[in-house]
């Protein structure tokens, strides 16, 4: 009888002594097996994308204090207080979105910006201006000034994506050019690692460093999947773990800038969410920890129209599983203003399923703003009624009420004394400040002493100015 013994198994070794058979794997490496295989390569794909990804120049003029800002004697004698005034310069990336001339990157590259440039891979430049900027997302979306036809780089549907799909990061790191690396999708909607607001961040290996920030994340087919955000580093350079915002947001975000929309505004809930963990999950009867724990509701809003209470855990929205509070608000920014969301909600024990109308927030009461000037601690802040549109603006907790800060001018008594943005101003001598009529009428007295009390961040902080 023939018997061959399979080439898995064939491996025989002799040793002293005797005869020793070992069981091997057969190995699966090979070499090219045609010219075509050897040329295997990611330079189509990157002539393809790359022409569609910019680097954008922000310039801003910034004042320096020197030494005669805070001498009198220098003041009146060389004229001081004026400070130096620096420009200082920054570079990011930028994807063109648009054949108009729409670029997408992200909001802390511009932030500040007098004068934002893009220069094309061609090494062209063109000034540009911003039409929409949102700095909890960490996105901006720009325009050229050019009449030309620019090749605009197709946006991806970032839900398809799995961990382990290979991905390109283009951009310009470091100032050296633009520079394409390949990696691979290394996690989804990752949260909390220190970098942003933004809490639903595509994670990749694909090599992103400073100047990366705006640049895109591109798949196989050529699509926009993500815009490269942030890197995890101690040292500045790439770890081989960075961050992409998904295409899925942007696609909503430049939606809005085309529209004219002034503000990125965010569907309003009208509730308050916390993570569930292993304990909470066990305490209310879930099989796994996940989810967004609804820990209060605001009377008449969203939430308490679609029957949501408080103890309910929001598990699925349009049957996307919900692993946290993040997750949660991405997709309902990606579900968009004036439609409707579908909820999976546990309750009990059982699961329901709810829907819910994702409307703006209301701007009650209204906003009121106003400026104070005069000889008073909150000379220099621009003032606002809260409501919750405001408090969203604000990147606040919507259920705050009063007049908070909106903005402090450099310089000014106000930005000496400390007083910041998102300050809500609670009251003045005792007086418990309502509304920004009551604190302008405040303000134009001329009491002696100014006992001032603010609540920052859920602290409450007293102080007293002469």
């Amino acid at each position: 009888m023939n018997f061959k013994m399979p080439a898995v198994f064939a491996a025989a070794l002799l040793v002293a002594g005797g005869l020793a058979f070992t069981a091997v794997s057969e190995d699966v490496r090979k070499l090219p097996q045609s010219q075509g295989e050897v040329r295997l390569s990611y330079a189509p794909l990157v002539k393809q994308t790359a022409p569609s990804v910019v680097n954008v120049y922000a310039e801003r003029t910034v004042v320096r204090s020197t030494i005669f800002d805070n001498d009198p004697f220098f003041r009146q004698f060389f004229g001081g207080g004026q400070g130096r005034r620096q420009t200082e310069s920054s570079l990011g990336s930028g994807v063109i979105v648009g054949e108009n001339g729409i670029v997408i990157t992200n909001n802390h590259v511009i932030e500040g910006a007098d004068e934002i440039k893009v220069a094309l891979s061609d090494g062209r430049e063109f000034t540009s201006k911003v039409m929409l900027k949102d700095e909890k997302v960490d996105l901006a979306v720009l325009k050229i000034d050019t009449k030309e036809k620019l090749p605009p780089l197709p946006l991806g549907d970032s839900d398809k994506l799995e961990v382990g799909d290979l991905v390109l990061a283009i951009g310009d790191p470091f100032g050296v050019g633009q520079t394409v690396t390949s990696g691979i999708v290394s996690g989804l909607a990752r949260g909390n690692i220190g970098v942003s607001d933004f809490g639903f961040f595509i994670q990749t290996d694909a090599s992103i460093n400073p100047g990366n920030s705006g640049g895109a994340l591109v798949d196989m087919q050529g699509e926009l999947i993500g815009i490269n955000s942030a890197i995890f580093s101690k040292g500045g350079g790439s770890n081989g773990i960075g961050f992409a915002i998904p295409a899925n947001l942007a696609k909503v975000f430049i939606a809005a800038a085309e529209r004219g929309d002034k503000t990125f505004e965010r569907p309003y809930v009208g509730a308050s969410f916390d993570a569930v963990s292993a304990d909470v999950a066990e305490a209310i009867g879930l099989k796994r920890a996940g989810g967004a724990f609804i820990t209060k509701v605001a009377k008449g809003g969203p939430a308490e129209q679609a029957g949501l209470v408080k103890g309910d855990t929001v598990v699925a929205l349009n049957g996307i599983p919900i692993q946290h509070p993040d997750a949660l608000g991405y997709r309902m920014l990606t579900v968009g203003l004036g439609n409707e969301a579908k909820l999976t909600v546990y309750r009990d024990g059982k699961e329901r399923e709810v829907s819910m109308k994702l409307d703006r927030a209301p701007e009650n009461p209204p906003r009121d703003e106003r400026r104070i000037d005069g000889r008073n601690p909150f000379a220099g802040i621009v003032a606002v009624n809260l409501s919750p549109r405001v408090a969203d603006e604000l990147q606040m907790p919507g259920d705050n009420t009063g007049v908070a800060i909106r903005k402090v001018e450099d310089g000014s008594p106000a930005d000496q004394l400390g007083f910041a943005k998102g300050d809500i101003i609670v009251s003045v001598n005792g007086t418990a400040i309502e509304d920004t009529k009551t604190l302008a009428q405040i303000a134009n007295s001329d009491p002696n002493l100014w006992r001032v009390e603010i609540n920052r961040g859920g602290q409450r902080i007293r102080q007293v100015f002469r």
